[in-house]
């Protein structure tokens, strides 16, 4: 048995999507123990080494000190964002995920600054998968205004259980559908 023997499912026949059904928590309570969820993971097509997508960001006033510049503090929720939106774009939410036992923890976030964002810039984040490993997912992203790179920026997130613990990726995560 794998990992997460509480993961089951197969491929739909209808889309080309995954479909983990049956799933129950290694950690169901009694209230819980009798419960099979269904959960759409479309997210895999997302999970490919170098794919990537883009958002839009305006730099709000909250974000910026009083010169006008976006604080440093914000450049990780901007990322984390992309992160999000890459996978929404398949189909797939961190909601799910959770609800299914998969929890991703950035265990690493490393930021470079090359030019200021400022109050009110629209920025473009382009967020990239550059490494799937055994129990990590590494991300790349570059902000740019316009042309202009603002900040280079890289993340790594490990696969945990509840407790904290290190766990493989799925290979439901892993392996690209067909």
């Amino acid at each position: 048995m794998g990992a997460f023997p509480f993961l089951v499912g197969g491929r739909d026949r209808t889309s080309r999507s995954y479909v983990l059904g049956h799933v129950v928590p290694p950690q169901a309570t009694d209230r819980f123990d009798r419960v099979a969820m269904t959960v759409r993971c479309d997210y895999l097509l997302a999970m490919q080494t170098g794919q990537s997508g883009s958002i839009e960001i305006r730099v709000r006033y909250a974000e910026c000190d009083p010169m006008g510049v976006a604080h440093h503090s914000a450049y990780a929720p901007w990322f984390e964002m992309g992160r999000t939106e890459l996978l929404r774009t398949t189909g797939g939410n961190y909601r799910d995920l959770e609800s299914a036992g998969i929890l991703l923890a950035v265990v690493k976030l490393a930021i470079r600054y090359k030019k200021p964002a400022r109050y009110d810039d629209v920025l473009s984040l382009t967020t990239r998968i550059a490494n799937l490993g055994h129990v990590k997912i590494e991300h790349e992203y570059e902000l740019h205004r316009g042309e202009e790179l603002l900040a280079t920026a890289e993340t790594t997130l490990a696969c945990i259980d509840r407790e904290g613990r290190a766990q493989p990726l799925p290979a439901s995560l892993t392996t690209p559908s067909r």
